[in-house]
């Protein structure tokens, strides 16, 4: 009996991946990136360049998001300036990334690409959670670069750069949850629940990922911030997260965060220039402390609690990034009232 079994399983296991094969190039073909590939050593990286004016707006996406996450914002924003999304390698509709994956080497990424995409300084930044590491480093980096700063919710450095016992768990779960999402991914898991979720079958989505991911409700999560995105990027963000990369990727961030985090000055001055820090409208007084020490940051900051948001403000109320970008700008070319 136990032969018969396994040999079972080795079927449904061989059979969910050629599902993914197949499932990944036709999303090569169906879904082709939207933006411009920019080469790099060995890889590639995928920006979407749009709109004409300055200063050019760069957006920095969260810990495991792409450029797709910053769609109800960017084409507001490329109404009256040049705006530049991009996604980090490993990530969305870039090539392959190199580990380690911390905020000091994606920083240098960005660096390289927007020298490579041919995007002149300076720049206004903005940064959703861990991309707040990343665009303050820049900023320590290449000071004479950035002209502004919008911070979106952002990951403080203090935050994880010693995890205390219940962090430390928190993240071992998280990297469980990751590595095996890469696991299942290879045997096609996640694209068949995604399969069944396009066509209306949410119950066996469901029961699908419960079963597979041990009770992480990843379709409810999943659906609960895709669904305030414009409608026809749902399967572009379905196509990546059907892929073990996304996932392989989200380890090796997470594997690295207090890292990342070790590596940001907390308190290093961020320059003469503006800056807004938008804080999400769930946060405690201690948090909200620390939001308003970083736009204390320079002498030009200010902190905005976006009150009708959680985390993901771009996602919840995009019109206020869209307001902050536009002050920040605004105050950049000495045009703000």
């Amino acid at each position: 009996m136990l032969p018969w079994l396994l040999a079972g399983l080795a079927g449904l296991a061989l059979a969910g991946c050629c599902f993914e094969w197949w499932g990944a190039r036709r999303d090569r073909r169906r879904y082709p990136a939207p933006g411009r590939i920019i080469p790099a050593d060995g890889s590639h990286w995928h920006a979407e360049i749009v709109g004409a004016g300055k200063p050019v707006v760069v957006f920095e996406a969260g810990l495991a998001a792409s450029s797709l996450n910053w769609r109800l914002v960017t084409g507001e924003v490329a109404r009256w300036t040049r705006v530049c999304a991009y996604d980090r390698a490993g990530l969305g509709y870039s090539g392959d990334a190199a580990p380690p994956r911390t905020a000091s080497n994606c920083t240098e990424e960005l660096h390289e690409m927007l020298e490579r995409a041919g995007i002149p300084a300076p720049y206004v930044l903005v940064g959703h959670s861990f991309g707040g590491l990343i665009i303050r480093l820049f900023t320590l980096r290449y000071p004479d670069e950035v002209a502004g700063l919008v911070f979106v919710d952002p990951l403080l450095p203090h935050e994880w750069r010693h995890p205390d016992a219940t962090q430390r768990k928190l993240l071992r779960r998280a990297l469980f949850l990751a590595r095996r999402g890469a696991m299942l991914a290879r045997c096609g898991i996640p694209r068949l629940a995604l399969t069944f979720l396009g066509v209306g079958a949410h119950n066996a989505a469901r029961l699908i990922t419960r079963v597979s991911s041990g009770g992480v409700t990843f379709v409810d999560r999943f659906l609960g911030e895709v669904r305030k995105l414009p409608r026809d990027t749902w399967p572009l963000i379905g196509a990546h997260w059907s892929r073990p990369r996304n996932f392989t990727t989200m380890a090796r961030f997470l594997e690295r965060l207090p890292e990342s985090c070790g590596e940001v000055p907390e308190d290093a001055p961020l320059g003469d220039i503006p800056v807004i820090v938008l804080a999400g409208g769930d946060l405690d007084a201690a948090k909200l402390a620390a939001m308003e020490r970083l736009a204390r940051l320079s002498p030009r900051g200010e902190l905005r609690v976006a009150a009708g948001s959680r985390h993901w403000v771009q996602l919840d109320q995009p019109e206020l990034v869209i307001g902050a970008v536009r002050d920040v700008a605004a105050r950049v070319n000495g045009t703000a009232a």
